[in-house]
């Protein structure tokens, strides 16, 4: 499954780039987080809990941010399991000025097992959607929090 979404903020596209890599950011911003810890190899374990539409439970998973290319691009590599399947997934990150900011556009290649993968592409991109917009708004929320301090 392809998906793609993007996202402005208003900040300039050095702070959004460094902010979007802030593990509080990250923390706060991935919808029902329980926990994120570094690795040494600069992965991330996460857990989370989700419960939008037929998609239930709680995920455990790693990431991993790799290919930057400070401040316009980076790849995500997402690896996650719960009882309602897995999901495996490689999200591509743009980075690019706009008039009132920075835009960032995720286009991401999906593949999921299990019940998660019996509900259908369509469920699945309009959960996968929801969740990227759910996480983008929260960042946006804690990237405005942290600039409004300094």
């Amino acid at each position: 499954m392809q998906l793609s979404y993007t996202h402005t903020f208003s900040l300039p596209r050095e702070i959004v780039w460094k902010l979007i890599q802030n593990e509080d950011v990250l923390k706060a911003a991935i919808p029902g987080c329980k926990s994120f810890s570094r690795m040494d190899d600069g992965s991330y374990d996460v857990e989370m809990g989700l419960s939008v539409g037929p998609v239930k439970g709680v995920f455990t998973g790693q990431v991993q941010m790799t290919d930057q290319e400070e401040p316009s691009y980076y790849c995500l590599k997402v690896k996650g399991k719960g009882l309602p399947g897995e999901v495996d997934a490689l999200a591509h990150m743009h980075l690019d000025e706009t008039e009132n900011g920075a835009a960032v556009t995720c286009r991401m290649e999906v593949v999921v097992t299990g019940v998660l993968a019996s509900v259908g592409q369509r469920v699945m991109g309009g959960v996968a959607k929801l969740v990227l917009g759910q996480f983008f708004k929260s960042a946006d929320t804690e990237m405005r929090k942290l600039t409004s301090q300094v």
